[in-house]
């Protein structure tokens, strides 16, 4: 395993957990639910489906029963991806915009009816189930139930966004809004009791009809009344139409390791691309809070996120494919641009050649998930599905209105997306054991034949930072700080992160050492202070395997950024 320095040099309040079966998020209550399956005898997908069932009733300025989800997990033998994000309305075109929003709108709009696309998450829940879990899917839906129907006393980093969220009128304006979340005329307080019993009511549907009555039945058809009441354009049919779909990750290799990502329409590509450049310059040979160390690694990042805006989303419309935007060659170009000496503001290449929740769960049969599941910017759309506690994301704000733009809104079509799970993997070494290609898998079912194309890798860590466009900002940042300087993963967790906006702006975080940030503003950076209170700097959830699951166990780390927790046993 990783030859880890286990000191700590910076403020923190947590420890590293060492357990051969974890769930880690941003809300102990919801990671102690995931626990209580694993204790059940759940395995890592029941647990995190359980545990993501919990967190949209307990962190609801980050995600809610109208998400979007991804997940990458690995089964114990080889990789798997679930694209779970939602698609537009049949309703949707840019005439469709320009005529209820006026010609000069650039984009969707960010709250109401016209940045909703369907839902994912719950159906993202349903296939992760059926094809991995062992447990009977109801069993899965009756923490989040508990939670809804009992209540929970909402704790402090929730609640300080839940505040925030209660003071923007355009967002508390939604219809069902101040009805769900505002119970007593505003804002919960810290250590008050909030109950959703709405909510409740539509667990109570998914489970029974293992998701059937969100999509193909009575909460569909409320969606549809409750649109064509409000103004919106969604239907009953668009819900009916959806599937996740089951994608191949896509990857990149760094100091020995590989990282895996999602591919399009998620940013996560902006993290392999970074590391791609990152490889073509000598990290290593500066300091990890060096100035030139930090300035390297922001310019790396301001170079994959200028192709990443041009050129990713949906990959049916894509210009150019993930593969030509992480070739080898490519990405050394992108890297000479850099200058040691100066920030700049980077244009896109050109490669052809011719509000968010994270959660991890690790059990010791091997099994290891990373999931994201948002409503996006903070309680999403604003609205919520009257009776049924459903609250609708806004990821059709994600699009643009820009005609031949890759990106551009269509019916039934995927925008561009922010949340992005991660996975890294190593080769496989004589000192690890081998993918069991041919063995049965671990939570039963037929043996899956070795894929030949597939490389021999073993399982290291499922990780996730959550956080908008800081997602693939605290990728970079965090494996950077285990793999190129032995940092433990809460010690990476806890480390300072800046976090890039536009042009040369950069934001930075407290601790970071002040010579460090007066260095960066002598390069050009230009720091200032940040008017994000919902995203802020992310929040990461770590499980690193440190060797074989049932003897060592898994080390973990969770974000004291948030409320959450690292729970084991």
């Amino acid at each position: 395993m990783q030859a880890f320095d286990w000191q700590n040099p910076y403020p923190s309040t947590r420890s590293p957990l060492f357990a051969r079966n974890i769930v880690s998020t941003s809300h102990p209550l919801a990671a102690q639910a995931g626990l209580r399956i694993l204790a059940l005898g759940g395995n890592a997908v029941d647990a995190a489906i359980a545990t993501a069932a919990c967190m949209t009733l307990v962190e609801p300025c980050s995600n809610g029963l109208g998400s979007d989800a991804f997940c990458i997990l690995w089964d114990g033998q080889q990789l798997h991806g679930l694209n779970a994000s939602g698609t537009a309305p049949q309703a949707w075109t840019p005439e469709h915009f320009f005529k209820t929003y006026g010609t000069d709108a650039k984009t969707p709009p960010k709250r109401g009816w016209g940045g909703v696309t369907v839902p994912g998450a719950v159906a993202g829940w349903v296939a992760l189930s059926e094809r991995f879990g062992k447990l009977p899917f109801a069993d899965l839906m009756a923490p989040a139930i508990e939670i809804a129907e009992r209540g929970y006393a909402v704790p402090v980093v929730v609640q300080s966004k839940w505040a925030m969220a209660a003071e923007l009128a355009d967002l508390t304006s939604q219809p069902g809004f101040a009805e769900a979340f505002l119970p007593r005329g505003r804002a919960p307080q810290v250590g008050e009791l909030f109950k959703f019993p709405a909510a409740a009511r539509t667990l109570r549907l998914i489970a029974e009809s293992k998701g059937e009555a969100f999509y193909r039945g009575e909460v569909a058809a409320a969606v549809e009344a409750f649109a064509r009441s409000t103004g919106g354009a969604i239907t009953a049919a668009d819900f009916a139409a959806y599937q996740p779909e089951w994608v191949t990750p896509i990857s990149q290799s760094y100091a020995g390791h590989e990282l895996h990502e999602i591919p399009p329409n998620g940013q996560g590509i902006a993290a392999l691309i970074a590391l791609g450049i990152l490889k073509h310059r000598d990290l290593r040979s500066h300091a990890v809070d060096s100035v030139a160390g930090q300035h390297l690694q922001i310019e790396a990042m301001k170079l994959a996120f200028a192709d990443v805006y041009r050129y990713v989303a949906d990959p049916r419309s894509m210009d150019v494919s993930a593969a030509e935007l992480l070739d080898e060659q490519y990405l050394a170009r992108r890297a000479a641009l850099i200058d040691p000496n100066r920030a700049q503001d980077f244009q896109c290449g050109n490669p052809v050649k011719g509000g968010t929740i994270y959660l991890t769960a690790a059990d010791e049969s091997g099994m290891m998930v990373s999931f994201i599941q948002s409503n996006y910017m903070g309680f999403g759309s604003g609205l919520v599905l009257p009776g049924y506690g459903v609250s609708l994301q806004n990821r059709g704000h994600c699009f643009t209105l820009e005609a031949g733009h890759p990106n551009v809104v269509a019916p039934g079509k995927r925008p561009f997306h922010t949340i992005i799970p991660a996975f890294l993997t190593a080769p496989t070494s004589p000192a690890a054991p081998a993918p069991r290609g041919g063995a049965a898998p671990p939570w039963g079912g037929p043996a899956a034949a070795p894929d030949p194309q597939i490389p021999s890798r073993v399982p290291v860590m499922s990780f996730g930072v959550m956080g908008g466009n800081m997602q693939p900002q605290g990728h970079m940042q965090t494996l950077v700080r285990m793999l190129d300087y032995g940092q433990q993963p809460q010690t990476a967790c806890d480390a300072p992160r800046w976090r890039f906006n536009e042009g040369l702006s950069l934001n930075v975080e407290p601790h970071m050492p002040p010579a460090t940030v007066a260095g960066l503003r002598e390069l050009g950076h230009q720091i200032g202070d940040i008017h994000d209170s919902y995203q802020d700097f992310g929040a990461g959830q770590f499980i690193w395997r440190l060797g074989d699951p049932a003897v060592e166990g898994y080390v973990a780390a969770s974000d004291p950024r948030r409320d959450g927790a690292a729970v084991g046993f």
